[in-house]
């Protein structure tokens, strides 16, 4: 699995320092040729996006339970910036309740992924959602395929 040298640029918002690690080994492993950008809550995510924008990253990968500003507001303020509204967001998180997983639906995010508990789990997430065409990763999907499992 390639992705084209013009995409290769991934965002990862999520404050847990040690998940960030793990999803960049995770990352690693799947495709050398990514460059991946940590961010660590939903004010510095819109932040460089607002400093590197254009180019859009491939896909931007959300946490929900985030400080200063949490993924619901991060992906709520990406949908109405005209620069950013058309960036894939993946929620890659915990939580479970489908009162969570709707209200991320309806916000627009593209995918809802639970956050794996093994690294094996994590890396086989990741490569879903990058095997994605760009016509899926982009297109939100009908309620019933939003929920992503690896």
């Amino acid at each position: 699995m390639q992705i084209t040298s013009r995409n290769k640029s991934i965002f990862l918002a999520d404050d847990d320092t040690d998940d960030c690690l793990i999803f960049g080994e995770a990352l690693k492993a799947l495709n050398e040729g990514v460059e991946l950008t940590i961010t660590y809550d939903g004010v510095q995510l819109l932040s460089t996006l607002d400093e590197t924008v254009p180019p859009p990253p491939y896909v931007i990968f959300l946490d929900l339970n985030m400080p200063r500003k949490n993924g619901f507001e991060a992906l709520s303020e990406i949908r109405r910036n005209d620069k950013f509204k058309d960036i894939p967001v993946v929620i890659l998180s915990t939580a479970s309740n489908p009162d969570i997983i709707e209200r991320t639906f309806h916000l627009g995010a593209n995918y809802f992924v639970r956050k794996p508990s093994t690294f094996s789990q994590l890396s086989e997430a990741i490569k879903t959602v990058l095997s994605l065409d760009l016509t899926q990763l982009h297109t939100q999907p009908e309620r019933q395929k939003f929920v992503l499992s690896a």
